[in-house]
């Protein structure tokens, strides 16, 4: 039987994983975005165009704005889950405050970050360049989601 002061606890702690949530999704938004600056003649090149979905590039030219908010929806749920699978194992973690965040992040790094490139490497048709772009934004983005979520999540 929980006690009133156990739901609280419970309601602050689900609180603090949809917040840790959000602020990864702008976290990755943000990394995602000025990343594309140094890579967009990707984006244009007319020899890559087969490869984007068509929610990303349903005609030539940039992304809509619904392309937008699936990115940000699907970061928030992204986020969510990561801040979850923290609050359950994170005394596990070695380090505290900010130290413990850079290790989480290096942890999903390693975990996520890597293998995801790998595979991309293999699967999908893009210049080198451009997935060791994203391998960076990768791991910019674990990092300081890594602090963000330690952070929210005590």
């Amino acid at each position: 039987m929980i006690n009133n002061t156990g739901v609280q606890l419970l309601a602050n702690r689900t609180a603090r994983v949809i917040v840790a949530g959000i602020i990864f999704a702008l976290v990755a938004q943000v990394i995602h975005t000025l990343g594309t600056f140094p890579t967009m003649e990707f984006y244009v090149n007319p020899a890559y165009f087969n490869v984007w979905s068509k929610i990303m590039m349903p005609t030539t030219g940039p992304p809509p704005m619904s392309f937008f908010y699936y990115a940000i929806a699907f970061n928030v749920v992204t986020g969510i889950l990561l801040a979850s699978v923290y609050s359950i194992i994170h005394e596990g973690i070695p380090g505290t405050g900010i130290r413990r965040g850079l290790f989480y992040g290096i942890i999903l790094f390693l975990v996520a970050g890597i293998p995801s490139s790998l595979s991309m490497y293999l699967l999908i048709n893009l210049p080198v360049a451009l997935i060791a772009w994203w391998f960076l934004e990768s791991l910019a983005i674990y990092l300081i989601g890594g602090v963000v979520i330690a952070w929210l999540i005590k």
